[in-house]
Parts: structure tokens; C-alpha cells; sequence
């Protein structure tokens, strides 16, 4: 067939059709096309990706250790291998990206792929400092017409997400007051770890250390197992941001997802004592969240290490809960994990007369399958759950309370702009400086 006959069949056959580079087409007519992702990390975090993508082409995969690549290669033979993700990203016939890096290369992978016009599903967090994430969110803006991103906090796929968020608004606590998250894990490390042995001769430790100063190799920094990878390094300053990036992603978004938020106008913290080399175990941050149309402006608070929200009764144990959320309104308290809720009422009026469940008509249908949601959205309407603005905007929430612990007082944020207003070493720490040859914008 001519292409202008196939170009024009292609027109006659339903709005919504549209051709993607490589003659890929999108749209409801389309279902059984796939995408040519480039899987970033191959292994780790990657692994729990595989069967997502197994119906999908994997044209490229990357990783800093050859072994991995090799493993890899066993469920994605066809696929070209690379060691450095920059090179990889120029492979070509790409259409997608999945980044599974450690978390101190996911804005730069998820940049540069969105520069190149790549669908990006990047693991969670999306960067380490503010400036990481507003670099990114705002290159996703600029392409949200033509490309699909969602942000690894694949528990918001649990319906329970959606029932927290339908009873907050809805009234089921009254008037909305305030709303905590709260995540116990304790991974206490002194500081960086010292020098100890060569890295492995499949290893590329300098790839592995990317845009990050230079620290001396440690086995220490690998060797657990697949998705548990990451509590070897994150919670050191230069390779993660502890809890806040980590189970914080995931639990804050319990919240978040219920509060329609904007930026924050302030932040403060408190916690143990600063430590230059090693993230916070114990830390309360406090912020500020704007009114909006349904809500006034209300405190948005994250506990971890042990510190925690009082209980609104003694009959409920906080700490009993893991990772949680709580929402504090004008007539009761509404309390929750990832995939249970419950409601107390209290107070004369709190008879819950003045709440109306909503019709099963009008609850939000639940996602099938978090990976697939990107799948399907890169190949349709481009609609994720968890794209890179609303996750974005919590994360750089969460990393702007890092800011606020780090110069030990309470600041006040331009969300506009990305300037802290009133405390000139704050500013500092919004970016980070990187290693030579190393470019977030690439």
C-alpha cells in the first residue's frame, strides 16, 4: 500500500488516530500497537517492571553492572545493551523511557529523555533537590500535549486512594482542618562509607556515581536484594534523600492525592541534629498548603523515625500503622494506611447525618494495573494517574521541608518562582552542584 492511501485509511478510520515517530500509531483504533522502550536500570526496582513490559518492545537497556544487563538479557534478549544511560538514550527507534536508576540520576534520565520527545515512567522520587524537580515538571508541561510520564508511587493504585480522597471532599469529616502522613522505618548509618576493596570488573562505578561527588567504593552501597537495593544508599545525601524520597513518596501521596494542593507557602522542621553525610531518622516538617476551591488553607505535617501525630482517641494506636495518613476535620477524623480507612466521628453534632456517600455512579473507577496505565496512556489520551506535575508538586513539597531542616528554621516559598523568600542560605540548597560532564539539561 502507497503511503498516501495508508495515510489516508488511517484518517477515515476514527478521530483520535494520531502517528508517532517510527510510524507508530496512537489511539483507540490502535490497541495492539507496542512501544520501543529503553529500560534505564535493568535490574533492582526494573525487575518488578518486567512482566508490565513484556508485551512491549525492549529495544535498549542500560545499567551500570554488565551482570545485571546479562540477567536482564534472559527475559529481553533482542534488546542492545548499554552501560551509560546518555548513550543509551540516542539509541534509535526509541519512543519510551522506564528509569530505574538509584534516585541521584532520575531527574537527569527523565530529562534528557522528555528533551528527546520520549514517554518517561521514572521511579519514584523524581528528583533529590527542588531545583531537580521544577527542572523536570516544567519540560513535562511544556510536552503534555504529546507525551505520557507517570512517577513509580505505584500504591496509588490501591482503591483505597480513591475512597480517602471521595470522603474528605465529600464532607464525611466535616470541614477539612489539617492532614498528617506519618512513615516509622529506622536506617541509622553513621556517614559515608570508607573505602574497602575495587569494585567488581562488571561494574562501571563511575557511571554508577554519575552527576554525584566522587566517593571511593564500598560494597556497603550494594548487594541487597532486587527492590531492596536501595536502603544501601539512600539515605546518604549525595545518592537519595533518606525517607522523604523513599517511603515518603508513597505515603505523602495518600494525602496529597485527597487535598487538590498547590505549593506550599511555608515549611519548617525538626528533627535530630543535622548530619552533613547521612539524612534524618527522626523529622517533623510543617507546611503551609493554600486554600482552594473547596477547602481553606490547612497544615500539611510529615512525621518519621518514630515521631508522630497525637492519636485523636486512646483507643487508636498511631504507631500501630506503619505508613499512614490521618485528615483532621471540623467533625471527626478520618485514618488510614495504603488499603484500609476509618472514620470517627466526634463532637454534639458529629452524627454523621450531614454526610451523603456518593452513588457508585460517581466514585472513581479503580486502576487495573499502574505500569499498563502508562502503557495504555503513551499509546492513547496521554492521562496517567501520577504524572510528573502532580507528583512534582509533592515531592518538591517534601524536599522543600528538607531545605527548611537543614538551615533549622521556618521559611517562606514562591512556588512561582522557586525561591525561598526570606532566608538567603535556603536558596543555596534548593540545586545541587554537579560533577564534571555532567548536565541536567542534556
Amino acid at each position: 500500500m502507497k503511503r498516501r492511501e495508508f495515510l489516508k485509511r488511517a484518517g477515515n478510520a476514527g478521530a483520535g488516530l494520531l502517528i508517532l515517530r517510527g510510524g507508530m500509531l496512537r489511539g483507540a483504533d490502535a490497541p495492539s500497537n507496542k512501544l520501543n522502550i529503553a529500560l534505564i536500570g535493568a535490574w533492582g526496582r526494573a525487575t518488578q517492571h518486567y512482566d508490565a513490559l513484556a508485551s512491549e518492545n525492549i529495544v535498549a537497556m542500560c545499567d551500570v553492572d554488565e551482570k545485571h544487563l546479562a540477567l536482564a538479557a534472559e527475559r529481553f534478549p533482542n534488546a542492545k545493551h548499554y552501560t551509560d544511560w546518555r548513550k543509551c538514550l540516542d539509541h534509535k527507534g526509541i519512543d519510551s523511557v522506564v528509569c530505574c536508576t538509584p534516585d541521584h540520576q532520575h531527574a537527569f534520565v527523565s530529562n534528557w529523555a522528555l528533551n528527546r520527545g520520549y514517554h518517561v515512567y521514572c521511579e519514584k522520587p523524581l528528583g533529590n533537590c527542588v531545583d531537580e524537580v521544577r527542572t523536570v515538571r516544567a519540560n513535562y508541561l511544556k510536552r503534555k500535549d504529546k507525551l505520557a510520564t507517570q512517577v513509580g508511587t505505584q500504591r496509588h493504585a490501591h482503591e483505597n486512594f480513591a475512597r480517602v480522597r471521595e470522603l474528605v471532599k465529600d464532607g464525611a469529616i466535616g470541614e477539612l482542618q489539617a492532614a498528617y502522613a506519618w512513615g516509622n522505618r529506622q536506617i541509622r548509618r553513621p556517614g559515608y562509607l570508607p573505602a574497602e576493596g575495587e569494585p567488581p570488573p562488571t561494574l562501571h562505578y563511575d557511571l554508577w556515581i554519575g552527576p554525584s561527588p566522587m566517593h571511593p567504593y564500598n560494597p556497603g552501597y550494594f548487594g541487597a536484594k532486587p527492590g531492596a537495593n536501595c536502603l544501601n544508599w539512600n539515605m546518604f545525601w549525595d545518592f537519595g534523600t533518606g525517607q522523604v524520597g523513599d517511603m515518603g513518596s508513597h505515603t505523602i501521596d495518600l494525602a496529597w492525592n485527597a487535598l487538590d494542593a498547590g505549593l506550599p507557602t511555608s515549611a519548617e522542621a525538626e528533627g535530630e541534629k543535622f548530619n552533613p553525610e547521612v539524612t534524618p531518622v527522626e523529622l517533623h516538617m510543617t507546611f503551609e498548603i493554600p486554600a482552594n476551591s473547596w477547602r481553606k488553607a490547612i497544615q500539611l505535617h510529615w512525621y518519621q523515625g518514630g515521631m508522630m501525630p497525637s492519636s485523636p482517641s486512646k483507643y487508636v494506636d498511631l504507631n500501630k500503622i506503619d505508613h499512614g495518613a490521618m485528615f483532621k476535620g471540623s467533625k471527626g477524623f478520618l485514618i488510614c494506611d495504603f488499603t484500609t480507612r476509618l472514620v470517627i466521628p466526634f463532637g454534639k453534632e458529629a452524627d454523621m447525618t450531614y454526610y451523603a456517600p456518593r452513588p457508585k455512579d460517581k466514585i472513581a473507577p479503580p486502576i487495573e494495573h499502574f505500569q499498563k496505565e502508562w502503557i495504555n496512556a503513551c499509546k492513547t489520551d496521554l492521562k496517567t494517574s501520577c504524572n510528573m506535575e502532580y507528583s512534582g508538586n509533592a515531592i518538591e513539597t517534601m524536599l522543600l521541608g528538607l531545605v527548611a531542616y537543614r538551615v533549622g528554621k521556618k521559611i517562606r516559598y514562591d512556588g512561582a518562582t522557586g525561591n525561598v523568600i526570606d532566608c538567603p542560605e535556603a536558596n543555596e540548597l534548593i540545586k545541587k552542584k554537579y560533577r564534571e560532564g555532567w548536565t541536567l539539561n542534556g
